[in-house]
């Protein structure tokens, strides 16, 4: 289980994974993973794969996050796998094979976050038409998904679990309790993950002052913002930074 979502579009070979129930993967299928989501790999068989990994809050204010509806019904129940049509999966591929080499470029360019939202975008929305055409009805929401959501689109305000427990129509108490049952995380430590990931998009991508970065990720004292970064991480946000930007040897 991980606090980022993940989109695994297949190439050849198949597999077979559990996430709630057993799914086949086969060529040409969209396997969506949203953050906090049990699952394993049961068997796979000569398998090669894209796989997208993305943090929904660092995302939720831009046009990306209106592309997230996919994830959402899968919280909610829907399949997890997304047969992609025929006449796309070459140019699904093409659009991993580019968002890869964007994201592996060592030294981020100018236009390097524009560009990985872009392509993201442009994923997302693949998926989500496919989506359209296989999700034909609507799924129920769960307290975990539909708490996981909320948190996720509204992280980086000043949300407490009181806010998400209102969001929800259930008390702090038992809020608290389901998602630590469902994921190993409690409410806090899931706002946290998704204000600390923000940060680290901002520290690799950006040469905001990392006083203007805790504050935009919901933290108005830099000192705490620092000493939560770094026990997460085990480096400071700047020596974060350097690393990440560090050309490779």
């Amino acid at each position: 289980m991980h606090s980022y979502s993940v989109l695994g579009f297949v190439l050849e070979g198949e597999a077979v994974v559990d996430q709630g129930q057993r799914f086949c993967l086969r060529p040409g299928d969209a396997y969506l993973i949203p953050a906090g989501s049990q699952h394993r790999m049961v068997s796979a068989d000569s398998l090669e794969f894209w796989g997208v990994r993305f943090c929904p809050p660092c995302f939720a204010g831009t046009e990306v996050g209106s592309l997230y509806g996919p994830f959402d019904r899968v919280r909610a129940g829907a399949s997890t796998v997304v047969p992609i049509p025929d006449a796309r999966r070459e140019f699904l591929a093409t659009l991993c094979a580019e968002l890869d080499a964007e994201t592996t470029a060592r030294a981020p360019s100018p236009h390097g976050a524009l560009a990985q939202r872009s392509l993201l975008s442009l994923i997302l929305a693949e998926v989500s038409r496919a989506a359209t055409a296989v999700h034909t009805s609507e799924v129920p929401g769960s307290l975990v998904g539909d708490a996981l959501a909320f948190i996720e689109r509204r992280c980086l305000e000043p949300i407490t679990v009181g806010d998400v427990a209102r969001a929800v129509h259930r008390s702090p108490a038992h809020v608290s309790t389901a998602l630590r049952r469902a994921t190993g995380k409690s409410v806090k430590a899931w706002i946290i993950e998704g204000r600390l990931a923000e940060a680290c998009r901002r520290l690799k991508y950006t040469d905001e002052m990392v006083e203007i970065i805790a504050e935009r990720v919901g933290y108005r004292d830099p000192t705490h913002f620092i000493r939560l970064f770094r026990r997460h991480y085990e480096l400071t946000p700047a020596a974060w930074r350097s690393a990440a930007r560090a050309p490779l040897a």
